[in-house]
Parts: C-alpha cells; sequence; structure tokens
C-alpha cells in the first residue's frame, strides 16, 4: 500500500492550508493510500543546531520529537506538505521541519556520495500547498525553491503544487469551492501518479 506522509505547517489548527490540506488527505485516502498526519505545531521540535551528528549515520542527533517522525519520512512513497507564506517562504513550523531533514542531505550527499547535480530518477513524489495573502507574481517563489531543494534530500520530486493568492483570514478559502476541490483532486493524483511510476515501487 502507497504510504503518505501529511504534514501541517501551519500555526493554525484550522486555517485555510490546513482546510486545503484535509481536502488533499481524503483524496489520497479515498485513492487507496494510507495517510499519516504530522501537525508540526503539536511537537516540540528543535531548529537544527549544525553539530553535525547525522556525519555518522545520516540521522539527526538532536533527541526531540523529531525522533518520533524519522521512521515515516524513511518509508513514505510521497509527502504533502502545507503551509501558509511568511515573509515570501514558509511558516517557522515548516522551516524548522525541513532543516532538521539536512540529516537525510548528509547522508545522500556525504556519507553515500550521491553527486551533485547529477540526473536522477526520484523514486518519491511531493505535493506542496500554500496559500499568501497578496497578489504579488513572485510570491511562492522563494518557498518553491526551498520545497524543491527540501524534497531533493528525500530522494522525492516535487510533484504538484497548489498555489493561492489572496487568501488570508481564518475561513476564507471556504468561499472558494473550486479550490477545496482542486486540493481534493490533486491528493488523489499523487497516489496514482505513484502508483503508476515504477520508481515509485
Amino acid at each position: 500500500m502507497i504510504e503518505i506522509a501529511a504534514v501541517f505547517g501551519s500555526p493554525r489548527r484550522k486555517g485555510n492550508t490546513a482546510t486545503l490540506l484535509r481536502q488533499a488527505i481524503a483524496g489520497a485516502r479515498d485513492a487507496g493510500a494510507a495517510v499519516t498526519e504530522i501537525v508540526l505545531r503539536d511537537l516540540k521540535i528543535s531548529p537544527c543546531l549544525e553539530i553535525y551528528g547525522c556525519r555518522e549515520t545520516g540521522r539527526c542527533a538532536i533527541n526531540d520529537d523529531f525522533r518520533q517522525i524519522e521512521p515515516l519520512l524513511a518509508r513514505m512513497h510521497g509527502m504533502i506538505l502545507a503551509s501558509p507564506i511568511f515573509f515570501y517562504t514558509v511558516s517557522a513550523h515548516a522551516k524548522i521541519f525541513m532543516d532538521r531533514c539536512n540529516s537525510s542531505w548528509v547522508k545522500k550527499y556525504w556519507i553515500d556520495r550521491h553527486p551533485f547535480g547529477g540526473q536522477q530518477a526520484y523514486p518519491r513524489k511531493g505535493l506542496f500547498i500554500s496559500v499568501g495573502s497578496t497578489r504579488g507574481q513572485r510570491l511562492f517563489d522563494g518557498a518553491l525553491l526551498s520545497m524543491r531543494y527540501f524534497m531533493d534530500a528525500l530522494d522525492m520530486q516535487l510533484w504538484n503544487s497548489l498555489l493561492f493568492r489572496k487568501i488570508e483570514s481564518e475561513g476564507d478559502i471556504l468561499q472558494h469551492p473550486d479550490y477545496l476541490a482542486s486540493a481534493y483532486a490533486a491528493g488523489a493524483g499523487l497516489v496514482r501518479a505513484l502508483a503508476e511510476d515504477p520508481t515509485s515501487a
């Protein structure tokens, strides 16, 4: 069975990205995937301290709630990460989680010695969901760049992104049923893409 990690990166439990993510989760489950939800605001996770204890084993050396997540990150087939935009990037909760996955980057490029910039078939796929309060043309550029490199460290392709502008107050997303439908469809589509890709088996 395909296993998906669904990461809630918003500081609000019932915010707009959380609502979109729940729709994507429903789509993924209806498509036959097992989905494990990770609510970052409920976990005590330190920022990366750059102590590089991970250079020996490829596992983060900090003993906190990130340890609960590591086994899932190792075995998952795909990820859905949702975060609002703060100053042109993801939330602090999401960024701390991403930075702690630096141990995966260390394992991939320092321990296993994968070549930098080499062409590769990613065995896993990710979906990024985000909302921002302005109409700025480059509103999501910083978050998308971070997301691509973050997912690369996890041997994951950024398969799709759902990006919605002019969404700010809690509940605004409910005024856009087409956005909710697209999140459901993307969750189901991610599972289908994983099932059809032989590198994901």
